[in-house]
């Protein structure tokens, strides 16, 4: 069998009808799509395979986001790996431009998210210190100015850490995470991402979302309904993220080991990563 270029890993829940809406489209052959499937009941499972995905992993109990992350990264045989939502449209002839930005400086790198209307989301975000956490969720302006971070085509933003939808990086980098693979099994889910990315750069490695690449994200986060399970989910994952980091607690005054780094987040280049 031909070892592919990319691997693609996405993790589903109750996915079925979000994957038929948005991984219909055909991939090219050096594309591996490989889904994990948290113990759906919905035919997830079924629908991926019926979509083309080369492996499915289904797993007997439901181990969150980062532990199915994880078990789909052991099946990777790609040189460069994207941890991809159900949610999210990737296209494919903007791996390329991903490929540049990875080989100019080796790192993470995210596509710029935009809506389905082609509204651009936040893809990365700066300091995700306590304060900036619960005011850009209560829409403050003047926090969502300085803690969301977007990148316009032809630019490169620098970020603390990427939305979860999409992070890619080369198989090399992942893997230099950890043996268990780079998310950390302590998050069942939410957080997981903010701490992929202080992890990142506290080993040196980059974060950058990379304007010139842009995947349809729909975004449909449970903690904006009233549902109780969720926020509690979320709750458990703030209390395990901010005793990892309590440096991020006290807010924008002081930002302990991450101080020097914080200066770069939000800063813009124009091309490819200098």
């Amino acid at each position: 069998m031909t070892t592919p270029r990319w691997s693609l890993i996405t993790v589903t829940y109750n996915s079925a009808a979000t994957l038929r809406q948005h991984w219909a489209s055909p991939r090219p052959p050096d594309v591996e799509w490989i889904v994990v499937d948290n113990r759906s009941r919905d035919g997830s499972a079924a629908t991926a395979r019926d979509l083309g995905a080369d492996q499915v992993l289904e797993l007997p109990r439901n181990v969150g986001f980062g532990r199915a992350n994880n078990a789909g990264f052991g099946q990777a045989r790609g040189s460069y790996v994207a941890f991809v939502n159900p949610d999210v449209v990737v296209d494919f002839d903007s791996l390329s431009r991903l490929e540049d930005a990875l080989d100019t400086h080796p790192g993470l790198v995210g596509p710029q998210l935009v809506y389905p209307d082609g509204a651009s989301q936040p893809s990365g975000r700066g300091v995700p210190s306590l304060t900036n956490k619960v005011l850009s969720r209560l829409g403050v302006e003047r926090v969502l100015r300085r803690y969301h971070i977007e990148a316009r085509p032809g630019e490169t933003a620098s970020a603390a850490w990427l939305v979860g939808a999409a992070v890619v990086a080369t198989r090399d980098t992942f893997a230099s995470f950890g043996t268990e693979g780079p998310w950390d099994p302590a998050f069942f889910v939410y957080y997981e991402d903010s701490d992929l990315g202080l992890r990142s750069w506290l080993k040196g490695t980059p974060v950058h979302v990379v304007g010139d690449a842009r995947w349809i994200h729909s975004w449909a986060r449970e903690t904006t309904s009233l549902r109780l399970k969720p926020w509690l989910l979320e709750m458990r994952a703030m209390w395990t993220f901010y005793r990892r980091y309590p440096d991020l607690v006290a807010g924008e005054a002081r930002h302990g080991r991450f101080r020097e780094m914080a200066g770069q987040w939000g800063t813009r280049t124009q091309g490819t990563i200098a």
